[in-house]
């Protein structure tokens, strides 16, 4: 019923900034991202509402991420800057029937991951 599309990941330099899109379909909900390496557990990093009024970005990010979006373009934005090598992930949109939430367990759609690579 709804369907999300991650995209927009790449290699970059430490420093470099880079845009994430999340492409939706359906209704209007709210959108997540996460993000996942290998040896550890998904790591919620941001989600807004359904109208864009409302948006969160876990602490350790709040200085360097920020989330957006545009109603009229289907399109959720993770913009990241000053990126460092820990930032390397494979980074997931999802949508939410909540109002918002940082918990993975209220997501019940998810795309296709993205990969961003921070490296020299």
């Amino acid at each position: 019923q709804v369907q999300l599309q991650a995209s927009g990941g790449g290699l970059v330099q430490p420093g470099g900034s880079l845009r994430l899109s999340c492409t939706t379909s359906g209704g209007t909900y709210a959108v997540g991202w996460f993000r996942q390496v290998a040896d550890k557990e998904r790591e919620y990093v941001a989600t807004i509402n359904a109208s864009g009024g409302l948006k969160a970005v876990a602490l350790p990010l709040k200085d360097r991420f920020a989330i957006s979006r545009d109603d009229a373009a289907n399109t959720v934005y993770l913009h990241m800057n000053s990126l460092k090598p820990e930032d390397t992930a494979l980074y997931y949109c999802a949508s939410t029937p909540a109002v918002m939430s940082s918990r993975q367990s209220d997501y019940n759609y998810w795309g296709q991951g993205t990969q961003v690579t921070v490296s020299s």
